[in-house]
């Protein structure tokens, strides 16, 4: 199972955690973010919620952070992924993304 850290703003704050499971995907709130001044959802179709989110697809919040067309073709060749591994594709290009959200692999650093 793969994982990653959810992260917002600059400096980075630990939003939630994103995870691949056999049964889909399930993205969790911190709990510690949850309670912070200032916490946001980190798209406004995944509110704020105490309880996990799941989802047979990887959700389009995070579909949607994958980049597209001729930079998405480098980044299936540098990597050698695979178009369909969405959540490959996510973990690999999505560290430093345009925006306030950055997705982090659990085995890296944020």
């Amino acid at each position: 199972m793969r994982q990653a850290n959810v992260y917002v703003f600059n400096p980075p704050i630990l939003a939630g955690q994103l995870k691949e499971a056999d049964e889909g995907y399930v993205f969790t709130y911190d709990a510690d973010y949850l309670v912070s001044d200032g916490a946001m959802p980190v798209s406004l179709t995944l509110p704020l919620a105490g309880t996990p989110y799941r989802s047979t697809i990887l959700f389009p919040f995070f579909d949607g952070l994958i980049p597209e067309g001729w930079l998405l073709d480098i980044a299936e060749q540098n990597w050698k992924l695979r178009p369909n591994d969405r959540f490959g594709l996510l973990l690999a290009c999505c560290r430093d993304c345009v925006g306030a959200v950055s997705i982090v692999s659990v085995t890296s650093e944020p």
